[in-house]
């Protein structure tokens, strides 16, 4: 009876030590108003950790054999996350988010606590300081691959060459397409953010340019 006790209270705290991880996580993508939030998280979590608890007491001679699939359907959830958006594919820190939260949950289940906790701390690092890090770097660096089509006089492309100089931003022409006197290019563009913003302002003043993206 007293190793009963002490079986249901090692469950008890894993569960519990689940939830408190998924929650943590779940609780930085819910700020951010992410796909996958709170309550997702701690259900992702808290399955990991219960399937590997179940696939370690029945799982005989391969006690991997349960929690091996949970990756495989992690996979599925974290797939369902991204999404494509013009030409930008959005979700796929979401989705990484969601395998790290099954990976913690198992540690749990395994009863590796340190190995959750420090995972744990480690990840709500890149989650959230790591942000910030990427928002600087975003500022001061970009890369985007303009999609531009314009009516062809002549003098378009010298005077977009001369604009793009003269923001100091890095261009490669890499394609280009024409009916009749509609053109349309794809410029791979590198620099500061706000030349960029400045390089958008003049293609929107431009009346050459029928329409552009990136």
């Amino acid at each position: 009876m007293k190793e009963l006790f002490n079986l249901h209270d090692e469950m008890a705290l894993r569960l519990f030590l689940s939830f408190i991880v998924g929650a943590a996580i779940g609780l930085e993508r819910e700020y951010r108003s992410k796909a996958a939030g709170l309550r997702t998280m701690i259900v992702i979590c808290l399955g990991s950790t219960i399937f590997t608890e179940i696939s370690i007491r029945i799982g005989g001679g391969s006690p991997d054999r349960i929690a091996s699939n949970i990756v495989t359907g992690v996979g599925f959830l974290g797939a369902g996350v991204i999404f494509k958006d013009g030409l930008s594919i959005n979700g796929i820190t979401t989705a990484t988010t969601i395998w790290i939260a099954a990976a913690l949950g198992m540690a749990v289940g395994a009863g590796e606590y340190g190995i959750a906790i420090a995972g744990s701390l480690i990840a709500l690092v890149v989650l959230t300081l790591f942000e910030k890090v990427k928002t600087f770097i975003s500022r001061r660096h970009q890369s985007r691959s303009y999609h531009i089509t314009y009516h062809d006089d002549g003098n378009f492309r010298p005077a977009l060459n001369d604009m793009l100089k003269q923001l100091q931003l890095r261009y490669e022409p890499e394609r280009e397409s024409k009916d009749e006197n509609i053109i349309s290019i794809t410029y791979d563009v590198s620099g500061r953010e706000e030349k960029l913003n400045a390089l958008n302002d003049h293609l929107r003043q431009d009346h050459r340019v029928k329409s552009y993206d990136y």
